[in-house]
C-alpha cells in the first residue's frame, strides 16, 4: 500500500503542468461538493424533523397566539427556527396585523395567503441552496479529468516521438498520470451525483410538507374568519 501511494504522489509530481492544474481543481472542486454535502444534509435532515415537531405542536390544540409568540422570543434572542416555523409567523403576522387595521375577511385572509407564499418561496430556495453547484460538479468533473486525460496521453505520443525505440515504460508514466485526471474526475463526480439526486428529492418531499401546511393553515385562518 505504501508503494501505491509513492507511485501516485509521483505521478503526480511528475505531470505537466496543465495536468497538475486539471487535478488541483477537481481536488478543490471535490473538498468544496463534501463541505456542502455535509452541511446539507444536517440541514435537510433538521428541517425534516423540524416538520414533525411542530406539526404535533400546532395541531395540539394550543392557542395560536402563544404559538407565535415562542416563535418570535426564540427568534429574537438569537435562536434557531425552523422553516415550517417561518411560513407559520409570516402568515399568522399578517393575519393579525390586517385583522387590527379592520381589512375585510376576503383582505385579511388573501394577505395571509400572500405572506406564506412569499416565506414558502424563500424557505425552498433555503432547502435548494448549493444543490446547483452539486449538480455542476457532478456533470463537469468527468469532461474535465478526460481533458486532462488527453492533455497527458498527447504529451506522451510527442515524447514517444522523440525517442528511437519505442517502449511501453517509454509511454507509462505519461498513459498513468492521464488516468489519474480521469480517476480524479470520477471521485469529484460520483459523490456529487449521489448527493444531487438525494438531496434534491429531499428538498422536493419537505417543500412539499410547507405546502400542504401552509394550505392547512390558510383554510384554518379562513374558518376563524368566518366564524367571526
Amino acid at each position: 500500500m505504501p508503494q501505491e501511494t509513492l507511485s501516485i504522489v509521483t505521478l503526480i509530481g511528475e505531470a505537466s503542468l496543465l495536468v497538475k492544474a486539471v487535478m488541483a481543481l477537481l481536488v478543490a472542486a471535490s473538498v468544496v461538493s463534501w463541505v456542502m454535502i455535509f452541511q446539507r444534509s444536517l440541514y435537510l435532515s433538521r428541517a425534516g424533523d423540524a416538520v414533525g415537531s411542530f406539526e404535533g405542536q400546532f395541531w395540539s390544540g394550543g392557542q395560536l397566539d402563544q404559538l407565535y409568540s415562542d416563535i418570535a422570543g426564540r427568534s429574537r434572542e438569537g435562536e434557531p427556527t425552523s422553516g415550517i416555523e417561518h411560513i407559520f409567523a409570516a402568515g399568522y403576522a399578517e393575519f393579525v396585523r390586517l385583522r387590527e387595521r379592520g381589512g375585510t375577511a376576503e383582505a385579511v385572509a388573501a394577505g395571509a395567503d400572500r405572506a406564506m407564499r412569499i416565506a414558502l418561496g424563500r424557505e425552498r430556495e433555503r432547502l435548494e441552496k448549493h444543490l446547483a453547484f452539486l449538480a455542476s460538479v457532478a456533470s463537469v468533473s468527468p469532461y474535465i479529468g478526460l481533458f486532462g486525460t488527453v492533455w497527458g496521453i498527447m504529451n506522451s505520443f510527442r515524447g514517444l516521438a522523440m525517442v528511437q525505440q519505442a517502449t511501453l515504460a517509454t509511454v507509462a508514466p505519461g498513459i498513468s498520470e492521464a488516468l489519474v485526471a480521469t480517476a480524479m474526475g470520477l471521485f469529484a463526480a460520483i459523490p456529487a451525483v449521489l448527493a444531487f439526486n438525494r438531496f434534491a428529492a429531499q428538498a422536493e418531499v419537505i417543500a412539499g410538507q410547507y405546502q400542504t401546511f401552509s394550505e392547512e393553515f390558510s383554510g384554518l385562518l379562513h374558518r376563524q374568519l368566518h366564524a367571526q
